[in-house]
């Protein structure tokens, strides 16, 4: 049946049953933000019936008021960094989630090509403990895999397979699916040189913050190697893409994450390339490359195309 043509009373009838279903359901935009949750998600998240937050302000309320989610970690902003860099840049993930009131969920995630998502908890807690354990590591394990050490963000391999799935989508006519850009610390070693590494560390940690607070959902962010990281942009046109790390850039420019030497400052540079039809991820990545490295031949704190 066509979904446009079902009678309103179905409708209704099947709004109803999920309403006070013990499934979990919830909707998210474009933008993270919670659309529509049913009685028992909002239940389990502490949310009030009209309530349209993001999914990050839910999760830092819940986390600071001792509810929701259990979340091991000590700085709360590392964590939602780690978690944003993942959630919604696949089609479909599923994984395991305790709550604090002991429930343990079974969640899957949906995203549809506009960037919603439908967010399904189905409550698993009466599996074996030693079944559930099995389970979590596993996810852990996943979650490492994919997230770059030092900062947080997607890493190498996780990033290299977004841009492969990118590349493999069907292009439209005029070829514009989306656009791949590599950016770099300006000056990095003798950053290092001067100030130590563990300040190099500190401008990666807020060099990532910073650009990946650009994210939208379905963008991809991630660390490549060294000083050097890549942003995934899909249905995003040269220029718009090239105005995204135009912002990114000045934002950059304005940081100071030096607490030892308040002063500091440090800029850096972009390639940015639009996908072609017929393009290999290797093709589209190493032009992005040379567009970074021209932006380095013409003087840093740019952004050049190819």
């Amino acid at each position: 049946m066509n979904p446009a043509k079902i009678p309103d009373e179905i409708l209704q009838n099947l709004l109803s049953l999920q309403a006070d279903s013990l499934v979990l359901p919830a909707a998210y935009d474009e933008h993270d933000i919670l659309r529509y949750a049913n009685k028992s998600f909002r239940s389990a998240y502490h949310l009030e019936p009209d309530e349209q937050l993001s999914w990050g302000a839910i999760m830092r309320r819940n986390y600071e008021a001792g509810l929701g989610t259990v979340l091991t970690t000590d700085n709360f902003d590392d964590w939602l960094v780690s978690t944003q860099s993942r959630r919604g840049k696949v089609a479909f993930r599923a994984f395991e989630t305790d709550l604090v009131d002991g429930r343990w969920l079974w969640m899957t995630e949906t995203v549809q090509p506009n960037g919603w998502m439908l967010c399904i908890a189905s409550d698993i807690t009466q599996l074996r403990p030693d079944d559930r354990r099995l389970r979590q590591d596993r996810d852990l394990a996943l979650r490492a895999s994919q997230t770059d050490e030092l900062t947080g963000v997607a890493n190498r391999r996780f990033i290299m397979a977004r841009l492969e799935a990118l590349v493999s989508r069907h292009l439209t006519p005029d070829g514009v699916s989306g656009c791949v850009a590599v950016l770099d610390i300006d000056h990095f070693k003798a950053i290092n040189d001067r100030y130590g590494h563990q300040s190099g560390d500190e401008v990666l940690l807020d060099f990532a913050r910073h650009a990946h607070s650009f994210v939208r959902r379905l963008d991809c962010f991630g660390r490549i190697g060294g000083e050097e990281f890549m942003f995934i942009l899909p249905d995003t046109t040269l220029g718009d893409g090239v105005q995204f790390l135009e912002r990114v850039l000045d934002r950059i420019r304005s940081a100071r994450p030096l607490r030892a030497c308040p002063e500091f400052s440090y800029t850096c540079s972009a390639g940015i390339t639009a996908l072609r039809p017929g393009d290999t991820p290797h093709e589209a990545f190493a032009r992005a490359d040379r567009g970074l490295y021209q932006a380095k031949l013409e003087g840093r704190n740019r952004v050049s195309v190819t």
